[in-house]
């Protein structure tokens, strides 16, 4: 059999015996990595350390994996506008949260004579989250239902987020502007130097008690 040691370097072909000497005399194990093969191939490795590191690699590819669900939305031809809107917002947190979605206009009775009322549905939500989404599958009739596929465009959420950012910058640069002219700046009052305030003293006059008396008698 052909025998790889464990740096990957070719030692040529050994019989079993001799592969088993060389794997102990390393301490680590001897691992068939190719039965098919003529001669098959056996490495020389630690076993243990080998599948851990395999294990931890799963792990890995399992955590960059999305797992993308399609969820599914439901209007009706002639929707209030207010249903409209909340379920117009539950497709927008969708979206948000990375989910693809699936819009589907149900038609009854006669609603199915007009299924410009459905596409008129669809291109409204399509306008309302084309900075979350694009149209992966546009409107097409099946059967009683028209169904449309969106699906999260991480392109256009983030022109949006910088749009928002830079919007919420000039704003807050605005306010403070109007702020400052709003506000005048205060006027230092200056001392009047030019006359000079002088302190007189008064001396109380008091009145000539007798000539009261007097005058009060007659």
């Amino acid at each position: 059999m052909r025998v790889i040691d464990q740096d990957g370097e070719q030692l040529g072909i050994r019989p079993l015996p001799e592969a088993l000497n060389l794997a102990r005399d390393r301490d680590l194990d001897l691992v068939e990595v190719a039965d098919k093969a003529k001669p098959p191939v056996v490495r020389i490795m630690d076993y243990r350390k080998f599948k851990y590191e395999e294990q931890q690699r799963v792990k890995e590819s399992r955590k960059k994996s999305t797992n993308i669900v399609v969820k599914e939305m439901k209007y009706r031809p002639k929707i209030g506008v207010g249903d409209f809107d909340t379920k117009t917002r539950k497709v927008t947190e969708f979206l948000e949260e990375g989910h693809k979605v699936k819009v589907t206009i149900m038609f009854r009775g006669r609603e199915m004579q007009h299924p410009e009322l459905g596409r008129k549905i669809l291109d409204r939500i399509a306008e309302q989250v084309k900075n979350l989404a694009r149209v992966e599958n546009p409107a097409r009739q099946d059967g009683r239902n028209m169904t449309m596929v969106l699906g999260p465009d991480k392109k256009a959420q983030a022109a949006y987020a910088a749009e928002l950012k830079k919007a919420e910058a000039e704003a807050a640069a605005q306010a403070a502007a109007e702020a400052e002219v709003a506000t005048p700046a205060p006027t230092p009052v200056e001392a009047d130097t030019s006359s000079e305030t002088e302190l007189v003293e008064v001396e109380p006059v008091e009145a000539d008690s007798s000539e009261t008396v007097a005058a009060a008698i007659e």
